[in-house]
């Protein structure tokens, strides 16, 4: 959606009065239709919940536009952060997505999707250790893990770092986001270097379904934002695909969102993980300057099974051989940051346990048993009426 902030502030009241009306789907919250109300730039595209980024110049005193160059990540409508552009390094489309490549001054090489920074050189260390390890430290011994998405390699690396992982499945949809990352990231692309990794490029979901019920210690979804085609990801039908291919008392950790931003897509999340996974779910999240607001969230979710404690790392990532070797120093986790990384604001805290409080109240309260009569027969045989 393009135009001035007007037009759009009525588009989008329209649309969330029109969804109310009709009933076919949900109203949009708040935060989305403030997302597509203030399109920052005119070039700026908007999605349903995240505009994207845009490039820009400067000028000097004279009023002379000069070379230097911005792109603008946003971090929510009406703000953005800027990153000065040394060189941009690839562009190209995909069946799927636009590809963006692009060296920084300040944060390494940095890749965008449809208009949204994936990753960059400074700051992937912390989401690439944390959604990883943050699940593999909370079960002894992972032998068989599934990566969903994640095709620029970061998770590989990290799962690679525990030895008792015996296989490694990928599946990525997009080949090229792939080709991309081992020609500019290097210390991503490394972890499909590892001998146990199996590469599956195609749908993930399809992937899950033909998988072989109760096969993985943990997946990894590492998937793009839920809109569009990626919508689907945070939805029941793909969490209970999950849980099924999933061993009793194993873990799934998930993108999770913001926690200043998305309050009502964790909300969703949460609910719905709840209903699918009975051995708990938890949210955590980890500080990474270039995605919105400077934080993500992740799901820490156990199949029903052997009990799982995500607070406490039971398998720690200091204590593996060969983990913290040269050349795979961890560079954000620790099991410290483990332990922090699930202690949650206030304001997180109380609107999640509201959130809770509402829906348990929602539920309609399961029929009370009819007492039921026994009767004892002389042949000492019991009966029910």
């Amino acid at each position: 959606m393009e135009g001035g902030g007007a037009r759009n502030v009525s588009a989008a009241a329209a649309q969330t009065k029109e969804s109310a009306d009709d009933g076919s789907c949900k109203p949009l919250p708040p935060c989305c239709v403030k997302a597509q109300a203030a399109v920052a730039e005119s070039e700026a595209k908007c999605h349903a919940t995240v505009v994207s980024g845009w490039f820009t110049g400067t000028r000097s005193r004279s009023g002379k536009p000069s070379k230097v160059q911005y792109f603008n990540n946003p971090m929510w409508p009406g703000e953005a952060h800027s990153l000065k552009v040394e060189k941009i390094l690839y562009q190209g489309k995909s069946p799927y997505q636009e590809v963006l490549v692009f060296e920084s001054s300040t944060y390494g090489n940095v890749l965008v999707l449809d208009g949204i920074v994936q990753l960059t050189d400074k700051d992937e260390c912390a989401y690439q250790e944390m959604v990883t390890h943050l699940a593999l430290c909370s079960i002894p011994s992972p032998k068989n893990v599934l990566v969903v998405g994640g095709g620029d390699g970061g998770v590989l690396r990290e799962i690679a770092k525990h030895d008792s992982v015996e296989s490694i499945d990928i599946c990525e949809i997009d080949q090229l986001v792939i080709n991309v990352c081992k020609d500019f990231f290097p210390r991503l692309y490394v972890g499909y270097k590892d001998p146990r990794v199996k590469l599956h490029v195609g749908d993930a979901v399809e992937f899950l379904r033909n998988s072989p019920e109760g096969k993985y210690d943990a997946i990894i979804v590492d998937s793009s934002d839920p809109i569009g085609p990626a919508q689907e990801l945070v939805e029941k039908p793909f969490f209970q695909t999950i849980a099924r291919a999933l061993k009793p008392g194993g873990v799934l950790s998930n993108l999770a969102e913001s926690m200043w931003l998305h309050t009502h897509l964790i909300q969703d999340m949460l609910s719905i993980c709840r209903e699918v996974f009975k051995g708990g779910v938890h949210y955590a999240w980890a500080s990474v300057p270039t995605y919105p607001s400077g934080v993500i969230g992740f799901l820490l979710c156990a199949k029903e099974g052997p009990p799982v404690d995500f607070l406490t790392p039971v398998n720690p990532i200091e204590k593996i051989e060969g983990a913290t070797k040269d050349g795979r120093e961890m560079r954000f986790y620790n099991s410290e940051i483990h332990k922090a990384a699930f202690i949650l604001p206030t304001f997180v805290k109380r609107e999640l346990e509201a959130y809770n409080s509402s829906t348990e109240k929602e539920r309609p309260e399961k029929p009370t048993a009819k007492p039921v009569k026994m009767k004892v027969m002389r042949d000492s045989a019991i009966t029910a009426s």
